[in-house]
Order: structure tokens, then C-alpha cells, then sequence
């Protein structure tokens, strides 16, 4: 601050004005010798190659170029920080980062992280790093072999972990997906943040995103991109996509909360745009069965997708916990395409629990896409919560659920989980289901792709070449942006020269002056000129894509949508009704315990975690159930859910044969209340436990 005795006390507006004016021209050198510090981060960290953004130090253990089919893959090691305690026998960890235009490392790009609360919580923790260039002619179909070899060395390194659970921010969660379900059995729970699955769904009057490929006639134009760049995909055309959702955080948000907040904000922003501006590249066979298969065909969710097999990759197929985290601030993932996708393959909540799977999700009220696996507000909530229970949910009972977290007056988290309905998920979406113009998008799409690759495709491969693409990437507008504002620019050398002056002789001014208030209003201004440009630019896109897709001609063009083929449930015949009361009688303390568990489970709508910890205390300490693994146990769990459907009645009647001495009887019922719990007086579930206590007690030790 300037001091008072410079100026007479009736001048505040002549001294706010002096005050102001040193201050934004400091600010001025200050932020133009940080836009070129990015510029020349960016060059030189191309010239490394764009190595990983992480903050840990970490070690490759397996090389994906080694494989029969070589990739651009790698599977790193996290190393501990000092004072981190990891138990080789805990479950690991294994974090996959999305490819979609970005290289790897935001899932740990600083300590509090995805990463570090993995680590705190003394997971091993695994992550897979991918290369700027693909290697040449890798599919997704080899990507995916690569990662599930990955799994398997993890596997081997902790013989007696359980299986790994797999965290897969954005696009990579549908990766995990794809392996998952390739391969049922290989990994642990799934925990997917801000994943598109569902690719057609959305609000009618929302997530322009999705209008984008339709507009654009479909996919022929990421085949031409690919082709100009001899047969591989320029990254930075999906981040300039990104970038385009939200000019005027893009355009002017972003740079003048660098700009405002010089002081502060300079090293924040250096180290983000050191992951934003690492712009990596695809095949041309990658980026094609990305948006053929998956974003314009909706293959995924259909069970459609072939990942270089011959059977197509059923995600019904799922067997280990999955955990959904979407946010209804995601303009980029919204919660129906996070979401919707499990109504589509499940069909009901009855089908999800004959199939033994375990559902959660998380819906965030406001949070962007990148701060639903980036903010700190996650990561110190809903991430760190969802670690810390990646061990419990193998103790929930089949079925849907959301999980909820709230904060208790000691400032910690209660969570629970409530039992849900699809029609929870559905109700995110109330307009529509899915929209049918979706259908003619991915017809046309098809079409338009033939014609390409007919009469455009092979000529523009012959003529592009190493030389032409690298002038092409070079060329391109986020590229060329940073070149511009970098050392190789001399008219920015002087700024280099005075900055550290002024980093020496800074002078801040008060919030409060006046000035200062009118440049924020005035920034507030162009943020809505540019927010009114994007939600008119919106409308009118969604008015011609509805213009073009929702013409009637079309359906007799194409023909009508194709239904889609949701199974719901199959009611039991008479003779399997039949036979599963047989089957009330027959087993042991295994299969009378889960039989309990189930039917009161099935009762409650809310689980906490407390009841989880006890019952994972209580069926891990049990003899009797020692013997068993997760898969045994899976299977005597499918079959007493039959029981207790077939009759309910009898097969609780029948709880007291099957568990039988009063040694077995003292964990059971232990088990039962703490799957009750003492809020629940008076409940259903309560006079249920009340029924079983009393067939349990009143039974006398059989032989």
C-alpha cells in the first residue's frame, strides 16, 4: 500500500486511481510473462516427450510395447511418500486417466489426489500411463489386452490381496468397463467418475455436446483428421471441442482469474495448463470404433461392442461392485449418460440382485467434470469416502443404491447407503428417455461414412505424409496459440527481463478500491455477453439438429427406431418353484447366515457403515465361513435368493436347520441385529428379526 501522507484525504479517487493503475500495469507484465512461461512449458515439454504430470514418484514395471500387440501403454507402481505405512496385503488400487485429447496424471497431478488418499489409506496404488504417440496400427481392442495383462502382473505381486479395484476418470471408466466385462473376475470393485456409458441420453434442452457429431454429418470427419495426419488422430481437436463448450470461461474467465489474481494464482495455473496443453494422439482405428461404436452407435450399452473377439463385451457380464460418481453440473458427462446406462442392461432392480451385482451411485449437486475427479472438495468427500469403503460394499446386498454422505456436528461424515429404484435414475432425466433422432444420427452417420471413405479417404492418405501432418499439428490453433506467446517470440523477451523486477517491488491495493470493484463488474459483464453467445449458439443447434433429425421423411428412409431390447424379469415356473422349496432344508451355517442376510436386507432402505464394518468383522472372524472364497460365497448367495423366492416364509422357518450349534446361533444373531440396527424399532425388518430370533432360540441343537 502507498502511504497516506502522499495524498490529500478528500482525493480517494485520485489515490484509488494512482494505486490502481500501478497495480494493473504490474499486473499486466506479471500475467503476459506467465502466458509466456505456459507457451514455453508447453515446447519444452513436448521435447520430453510429455511425460506424466504425476506428483509421485513412480516406477514401470510392465511395458505394453513388450506385448505380442504392442502399445503405448505402461504400468506404473506409485512409490510411498515417507510418511505413508502401504500393507502389501491391502487391495490395490489402480487408476486409469482418460485419453481423450489429454495425456495422464491428473488423477495425481498434486499430493491430495486421487492417488494420495489411496496411499493414506495404505493401498498399494497402480496407475497406467500412456505415451504421447500411439504405436503404430494399435486398436482399442489391443489397449485393452494390454490393461488386463496389467491387472494380471497386479494380481501376482499381491497373492493375497483381494482383486484390484479400478478407478476410471471420464472416458477411461468405460475402458474399465470394457475389460471388466471382457474378462469377469479379474478385478475388484469399479469406480467410475463422470464416465459416459450412455451416449445418447441427455435433456432435451441441455448438453450440447451431444448435438455436435450429428451436426457435423457423424464420423467421416474424425476419419479426414485422422488421414491428414497419416493415420493419426490430433488430440487437441477434442480439447478445442472442450474449450468450445464455455467461451467465456475459455475466452476471457479463466485467463482474467490468472490475470486479477497474479499473486496467487500463478503457480496454480502453470501447473493445470502443464496437463490441459499436453495434447496426445490416437490411430486411426482408435478414434474410429470411439465415435462409430461408441459415441454415434451406442454400442456399449446395447451389448454391442466387439473388442476384437468374436463374442460382443456384455457389461451384464459385471460381477464385482460398481460405484457411479456423475455430477448435475456436468455438462460434458451428464448424470443421464453416467447413469442410464444400467437401467438399459439391468432392466430392474429385481434382475441386478438375481445377477448378484452391487450398484451405487453418487449424483454431486454442481461440480464441473473435471472437479468431479480433480477438486479438492471431492477428493476430501465423496473420494475420499468411496476409498475408504472399497473393501465394505462387498458386504451390501445385491441391489441399487445411492450412496449418501453427510456431515455430522463433529464435522466427520456419516455415510449410508439407501436401497433405490430405477426410477430414481429415470427421474434425472424426466423430459424423455432416450431420444429416437439418436437412431437416424448414427444411420446417416454410417452412410456418410461410406461416401467418405469411397471417394475422399484412400486419395488424402496417399497424399498426407510425416512432413505434411507435423505442419498440420503445428499449425493447429491451440498449438500455434502457445508458439505465439513463448521464447521463440523475442517481442516477449523484455517482459522476461522485467518481471522479476516486479515480482521484487510488488504492490498490491485494497479489494476495496473503487477501481478495482468496476474492472470485476466490468469482467462480470463480458462473462455474460459470452455466456448469452453460448446459450443462443446452443439453441440454435439444437434447432437445427432437430431441424434435420426429427424430419418425417426419415422414417421412411430408415424405418423406424429399433426398440430397445431391455430384459425384465422372468417369473419362476411352477417346477423351479418347486424346486427351490426343496432346497430350504439343505445346507449349513454358509448358506443360513446369507439367507438371513438377504431377507432382511431386502427389507431395509438404508445401510450404514458401522453395520457394514461389524458384519465384515463378523463373517471374516466366522470358522465357518473362513473356508470359502468371494466366488463360493456369490454362488450360495444366487441360490438362496431363489429359496427365499420361491417361498419366504418357509425358507426363514427353515433358518434354524440350517444353523444349527448354539455357537453358530450367538454369530447369527449378532449378524442379524447389526444388519437391523437399534433405529429401527417397530420397522418391518425389525419384526422379521424378531421372527428369526425366536425360530433360531427356540430350535434345540441339532445332530
Amino acid at each position: 500500500m502507498f502511504p497516506n501522507s502522499f495524498f490529500y484525504p478528500d482525493f480517494k479517487f485520485t489515490k484509488d486511481l494512482f494505486e490502481y493503475s500501478v497495480d494493473s500495469y504490474q499486473r499486466c507484465i506479471l500475467f503476459t510473462d506467465t502466458i509466456r512461461e505456459q507457451g514455453t512449458n508447453f515446447i519444452v515439454e513436448n521435447e520430453k516427450g510429455l511425460p506424466p504430470v504425476l506428483d509421485f514418484d513412480y516406477e514401470i514395471i510392465f511395458n505394453g510395447t513388450d506385448l505380442d500387440r504392442p502399445v503405448n501403454y505402461s504400468l506404473a507402481r506409485i512409490m510411498p511418500e515417507e510418511d505413508d505405512q502401504v500393507d502389501e496385503e491391502a487391495r490395490p488400487i489402480v487408476i486409469i486417466d482418460p485419453r481423450a485429447g489429454h495425456g495422464p496424471g491428473i488423477g495425481g497431478f498434486r499430493k491430495e489426489s486421487e492417488i494420495g488418499i489411496a496411499m493414506k489409506n495404505n493401498h498399494p496404488v497402480y496407475f497406467m500411463i500412456f505415451f504421447q504417440k500411439p504405436y503404430p496400427g494399435q486398436t482399442l481392442a489391443d489397449v485393452s489386452n494390454a490393461e488386463i495383462e496389467f491387472i494380471k502382473v497386479i494380481a501376482r505381486l499381491h497373492p493375497k490381496a483381494e482383486k484390484p479395484a479400478i478407478i476410471g476418470n471420464c472416458q477411461a471408466g468405460w475402458a474399465a468397463a470394457l475389460l471388466s466385462a471382457d474378462k469377469p473376475g479379474l478385478t475388484g470393485p469399479l469406480i467410475l467418475n463422470g464416465s459416459p456409458l450412455s451416449y445418447w441420453e441427455g435433456k432435451n434442452k441441455g448438453n450440447p455436446m451431444r448435438y455436435k457429431g450429428g451436426l457435423l454429418g457423424g464420423t467421416w470427419s474424425a476419419s479426414l483428421c485422422a488421414d491428414l495426419g497419416n493415420g493419426e488422430f490430433d488430440g487437441a481437436n477434442l480439447v478445442k471441442g472442450f474449450e468450445d463448450l464455455n467461451p467465456g470461461n475459455t475466452f476471457w474467465n479463466k485467463k482474467y482469474k490468472l490475470y486479477s489474481n497474479i499473486d496467487s494464482e500463478k503457480d496454480r495455473f502453470l501447473k493445470f495448463e502443464k496437463w490441459w496443453n499436453g495434447f496426445f494422439f490416437m490411430t486411426t482405428k482408435e478414434i474410429q470404433f470411439i465415435t462409430q461404436d461408441l459415441f454415434v452407435g451406442n454400442k456399449l450399452e446395447k451389448g454391442k461392442v466387439m473388442l476384437g473377439s468374436e463374442k460382443a463385451v456384455d457389461l451384464k457380464k459385471l460381477r464385482e461392485p460398481i460405484v457411479v460418481f456423475a455430477s448435475e453440473g456436468d455438462n460434458i458427462t451428464p448424470p443421464e449418460q453416467a447413469l442410464n446406462w444400467i437401467y438399459k442392461v439391468w432392466g430392474s432392480v429385481d434382475e441386478i440382485k438375481k445377477q448378484r451385482q452391487v450398484i451405487i451411485y453418487l449424483l454431486h449437486k454442481d461440480i464441473g467434470h473435471l472437479g468431479i475427479f480433480v477438486s479438492s472438495k471431492t477428493l476430501r468427500k465423496e473420494h475420499k469416502e468411496i476409498i475408504e469403503h472399497v473393501d465394505l460394499v462387498n458386504y451390501l446386498t445385491p441391489g441399487l443404491y445411492q450412496m449418501n454422505i453427510e456431515t455430522n456436528d463433529n464435522g466427520e461424515f456419516d455415510v449410508s447407503f439407501e436401497a433405490r429404484a430405477f426410477e430414481d435414475i429415470d427421474g434425472f432425466n424426466p423430459e424423455t428417455k432416450t431420444d429416437d433422432t439418436f437412431y437416424y444420427v448414427d444411420k446417416i452417420a454410417k452412410l456418410n461414412e461410406k461416401t467418405y471413405q469411397m471417394f475422399m479417404g484412400k486419395n488424402i492418405s496417399l497424399l498426407s505424409n510425416e512432413f505434411t501432418s507435423k505442419v498440420l499439428f503445428s499449425l493447429h490453433p491451440l498449438r500455434f496459440e502457445r508458439y505465439m506467446f513463448s521464447d521463440l517470440n523475442p517481442f516477449l523477451l523484455p517482459y522476461k527481463n522485467i518481471a522479476p523486477l516486479i515480482w521484487k517491488n510488488r504492490v498490491s491495493i485494497d479489494e476495496n478500491n473503487i477501481y478495482k470493484l468496476c474492472e470485476k463488474e466490468i469482467s462480470k459483464s463480458i462473462v455474460s455477453m459470452l455466456d448469452l453467445y453460448r446459450d443462443l449458439r446452443d439453441e440454435r443447434e439444437r434447432y437445427l439438429f432437430n431441424s434435420v433429425y426429427k424430419n418425417p421423411w426419415l422414417k421412411f428412409i430408415f424405418g423406424k427406431p429399433e426398440n430397445p431390447d431391455i430384459k425384465t424379469d422372468i417369473k419362476m415356473s411352477k417346477n423351479k418353484i418347486q424346486y427351490w422349496k426343496s432346497k430350504s432344508k439343505t445346507g449349513g451355517f454358509a448358506e443360513g447366515i446369507i439367507r438371513g442376510i438377504l431377507a432382511l436386507s431386502n427389507l431395509k432402505d438404508i445401510t450404514e457403515k458401522e453395520q457394514l464394518i461389524t458384519i465384515k468383522k463378523l463373517v471374516d472372524g466366522s470358522k465357518n465361513l473362513t473356508y470359502l472364497d468371494k466366488e463360493d460365497l456369490k454362488g450360495i448367495m444366487r441360490d438362496q435368493l431363489k429359496v427365499l423366492d420361491a417361498d419366504n416364509v418357509n425358507a426363514i422357518d427353515n433358518l434354524g436347520v440350517l444353523i444349527k450349534t448354539p455357537e453358530e446361533r450367538l454369530v447369527a444373531i449378532e449378524i442379524f441385529k447389526t444388519i437391523v440396527g437399534k433405529k429401527n424399532k417397530g420397522t418391518i425388518e425389525n419384526k422379521l428379526l424378531a421372527n428369526i430370533l425366536i425360530i433360531l432360540k427356540s430350535r434345540k441343537t441339532l445332530p
